[in-house]
């Protein structure tokens, strides 16, 4: 076999630092070092897999598709090297830290994954833990190409390489303002479908979740829109609508803080009750070492 594991922790570590030279201090080599280990798979390859853009190494189409096979195989190597005490572990005490890198979409990110991870830390020393945000598009895609080893998102996934596992149920509530006129000074009044249907609605960014899961939900009652608004952020949101701009629909985990204050008030309507399921996801090929086979587990226990 001619190709071998150094070569593509090389070529990995070049894909995430965009230049031997970063790449070099990732790996304990000198640049030089690096550049000559990256122009030697590309010859062993017969095929180039950076763009050379001024001093930056950017993944062509044929690095796109190489990377998430060579993070494979780099994951089922290390696997193995923590199965068998390897890579520094085997002297006790030597500190060696596993570090994880956890994807979440926005609200799982921002509202339930940071209790998570403090738990499962303060009972397993040794370990660190990344976590990357952002929306349940993004993150089904970065599991795809295997830049996180696992990820939590809130909406369906629609990468064929990704495995979703359910998680959690979560309870989404339509909220606005208690000064909203279509309140009228009575919080508890019943609101109909016409009336919804008249109301400015706060919205995410296509391709989050949340935004995803509202359409599903309300689009089929409401038919369509009137006058949306667009925020990038659920914290946008929730102040645009604390603020009497309209009305919106959100996890209730992310609304129990200005409910608590009053600053948002739930809106009983006519609709039936609105959930939704968060999920677990990982790369199809990706390969569980015991420390993310812990962490896994932990999440399961909520």
């Amino acid at each position: 076999m001619r190709l071998t594991l150094r070569q593509l922790q090389i070529f990995a570590a070049v894909a995430d630092a965009g230049s031997t030279t970063a790449a070099g201090l990732q790996v304990a080599l000198s640049q030089s070092a690096t550049s000559g280990a990256l122009n030697e798979l590309e010859a062993l390859l017969g095929a180039r897999l950076f763009d050379r853009v001024g001093k930056r190494l950017v993944l062509n189409d044929t690095g796109r598709a190489l990377l998430p096979q060579a993070r494979a195989l780099l994951d089922g190597a290390q696997a193995i090297e923590d199965q068998f005490g390897l890579g520094g572990s085997a002297g006790a005490g030597q500190g060696i830290v596993t570090q994880l890198r956890i994807g979440a979409s926005t609200t799982i990110g921002n509202y339930l994954l940071p209790a998570l991870v403090a738990s499962h830390l303060s009972s397993t020393p040794g370990t660190a833990i990344d976590v990357t945000i952002g929306n349940t598009s993004e993150l089904a895609s970065a599991v795809a190409r295997l830049e996180v080893d696992m990820g939590f998102i809130e909406g369906p996934c629609h990468e064929p390489e990704v495995v979703a596992q359910p998680w959690l149920e979560d309870e989404m509530v339509i909220v606005c303002a208690p000064s909203h006129p279509l309140m009228r000074g009575d919080l508890g009044a019943r609101v109909g479908l016409k009336a919804l249907r008249q109301q400015r609605w706060l919205l995410r960014e296509p391709g989050s979740g949340t935004r995803e899961t509202v359409e599903h939900a309300l689009l089929p009652h409401l038919h369509q829109w009137v006058q949306p608004m667009q925020l990038g952020s659920t914290e946008a949101i929730k102040q645009a609508a604390a603020e009497g701009l309209g009305l919106t629909c959100l996890s209730r985990c992310t609304v129990e803080d200005l409910l608590t204050l009053k600053r948002l008030t739930v809106v009983n309507t006519t609709l039936p009750r609105l959930c939704r399921r968060f999920y677990l996801i990982h790369h199809r090929q990706k390969q569980f070492s015991a420390s993310l086979q812990r962490f896994s587990a932990h999440c399961q226990t909520i």
